[in-house]
């Protein structure tokens, strides 16, 4: 009689492989008993509202107030929930991080008067206390940046309003999210063994990939099944949400939401559409991939479900955790001593919470705040893949790493916009690693696949979705009701564009839109597509050793937000406002889609 193989608890796993919170807090109670006090806080930092008319000394105690609020509370919640995420059944976390997480809308209400008041000063009021006042150098483009978005910041008052009704806005968001995760009810499906499965989320991806084409088509269609019977209340609470990123927009005087999510990181509305336009551009080659796949399937007629399954069935290589540190060290060394070091920390100091267990989140991240180290969540099987999510969280690792150590507290963080780019460095930095060193064409096949995969699923997949984004807020703009037919319609043809005629056009498909959680964000999608082309031309100047590459890669590491992002990679040796990155990308993807159809040709 064979028994189940069960995930330890947290407390049966060796210390070793897990995180080290205690440079954090020493212990909960610790954390307790600052959080405890911190609440009393919060009201210091209106002390100082209604003063920054007084001259410099006061603009820079309101700054360092808080600066000092704000880097205390990043502590506990980050403590609080890397707590939560390391065993997510443990009531005591749960209490933690939800007390933790109940402050955040205090914090940011009691700091809310900052800006507007701020602005009640003219611009050479502002500069005027800079010049009499040499600590406030330190903070120049922070006040900068506040002065840039003077035609959208409001009135005290109405600043308070809009911080007060974040909840509000965000009902649609947390109303997909609830009947998304808790109240859908799936069908139950056969999996690959014959068995009757209650289908997931989790479940429905290892589904899709399934060698067993009808294993797939079930999963598919038991999935879109619910979606299509929620599809007009799904229509509405998206519509909603996009209706208050409009609303939002109009408010703050910006032309439109784009240009408002934008704003916030100084992103030229030009770079979006350079994006759509190249990538359009290039779809033959994603049609040519695609159809690649149809033949080496061998199937007769190619559906949506049939994206996912390994072409090349599994891999030939997998790697232990001990042996995915030694190769991610040698995958990295064109990063240099500077980079390696840091990484070899990481390894050595528990930043790292490795394997499985009872209630631990799933997937893997990098976290931390400006007083911690950079943590890593994973939860490790020997593979290929797993090694690949190792080298990619550590790129946002280091990255966090270099940017806290080189910057003071108010530009020790950095912008979603830059935050993918390194952390495909180092993917891009791994696959050539690993052409370079397997000479097993079988191994090399599924390497070169894996990119090809890679790249279909973020620069063509999420560029797709960026354009979908962009029209439903330009048709709410616009007055257009967003019904799910008007939805459907044009996300089945925007798919059926993306993929090409190899594509069976599976009426599922366009309701797709339904269950995407990245459309409740704002403008975020875009940002996986120009982050991944930045790292491929990155990584390519970094390979071929280009005369200063390294070095200006290390400043864009360790600049933070002291700069616009724009700027920042302007100086890393990419000009993301122009369309050559990109286009660099997909040379790249079409080499390597060469290289691959000749190696597979060659198995034949």
């Amino acid at each position: 009689m064979t028994t189940t193989q069960q995930l330890p608890k947290r407390l049966e796993v060796p210390s070793e492989m897990t995180w080290d919170l205690t440079t954090m807090f020493a212990t909960d109670e610790a954390f307790n008993e600052a959080l405890a006090s911190f609440s009393s806080k919060i009201a210091t930092v209106k002390a100082h509202q209604g003063k920054l008319k007084e001259g410099p000394s006061a603009l820079l105690e309101a700054i360092e107030a808080i600066a000092s609020i704000s880097r205390e509370f990043e502590l506990l919640y980050v403590y609080s929930h890397l707590k939560n995420d390391q065993d997510t059944t443990n009531t005591a976390y749960q209490a933690m991080h939800a007390q933790a997480s109940s402050l955040s809308a205090q914090v940011n209400e009691a700091m809310s008067w900052f800006e507007p008041e701020l602005l009640q000063l003219s611009d050479d009021e502002i500069w005027r206390y800079f010049e009499e006042e040499a600590k406030l150098t330190e903070y120049s483009h922070f006040i900068e940046t506040i002065i840039s978005e003077r035609p959208h910041i409001l009135t005290e008052k109405e600043e308070a309003l809009l911080a007060g009704a974040s909840e509000i806005f965000g009902a649609s968001s947390k109303a997909f999210s609830i009947l998304n995760n808790a109240d859908f009810k799936f069908p139950t499906v056969t999996n690959e063994e014959g068995q009757e499965v209650q289908l997931s989320h989790g479940l429905y991806g290892q589904l899709l990939e399934s060698t067993n084409a009808k294993v797939r088509e079930e999963a598919f269609k038991g999935m879109y099944s619910v979606y299509q019977q929620f599809q007009n209340t799904l229509a509405t609470t998206l519509s909603n949400h996009v209706k208050g990123h409009n609303y939002k927009a109009t408010v703050r005087n910006y032309s439109s939401a784009r240009e408002a999510a934008l704003s916030a990181n100084h992103i030229p509305e030009s770079v979006y559409d350079t994006l759509i336009s190249v990538v359009r551009n290039n779809l033959p080659s994603l049609h040519r991939y695609v159809a690649l796949r149809k033949k080496l399937l061998g199937l007769d007629a190619l559906h949506m479900y049939d994206m996912y399954t390994p072409i090349l069935g599994e891999a030939q290589i997998r790697y232990s955790y001990e042996e995915a540190k030694e190769k991610s060290l040698e995958a990295l060394k064109p990063m240099g001593e500077e980079y390696l070091a840091i990484v070899k920390e990481a390894y050595d100091s528990r930043w790292i919470d490795v394997v499985e267990n009872q209630g631990k989140r799933s997937g893997a991240y990098s976290s931390g705040c400006y007083d911690s180290a950079p943590y890593i969540l994973m939860n490790w099987h020997d593979s290929l893949d797993q090694m690949y999510t190792l080298v990619h969280e550590m790129g946002h690792s280091v990255h966090s790493y270099l940017t806290r150590n080189n910057q003071p507290y108010m530009y020790g963080d950095y912008s979603i916009f830059l935050a993918e780019i390194a952390s495909t460095t180092n993917e891009n930095l791994l696959t050539e690693y690993l052409l370079e060193t397997e000479t097993d064409p079988q191994v090399r096949a599924y390497v070169l696949n894996r990119y090809l995969d890679g790249f279909k699923g973020t620069i063509f997949r999420q560029t797709q979705f960026a354009e979908f984004e962009h029209f439903i807020h330009t048709e709410d703009a616009k007055g257009v009701p967003l019904t799910s037919d008007y939805l459907n319609e044009y996300y089945g043809n925007l798919n059926e564009i993306y993929y090409g005629a190899a594509v069976e056009k599976d009426p599922e498909i366009a309701v797709e839109w339904s269950r995407i959680p990245h459309f409740y964000y704002n403008y975020y999608v875009y940002q996986y597509s120009t982050g991944f082309s930045a790292a491929s031309a990155l990584a390519e100047k970094i390979i071929s050793e280009e005369e200063g590459a390294l070095d200006k890669y290390l400043t864009f590491l360790k600049a933070g937000s002291s700069d616009y992002p724009i700027e920042v990679m302007k100086k890393a040796g990419v000009d993301m406002t122009s369309p050559t990155y990109i286009e660099e990308a997909m040379a790249v993807f079409n080499t390597r889609l060469a290289e691959f159809e000749e190696l597979v040709a060659s198995f034949n």
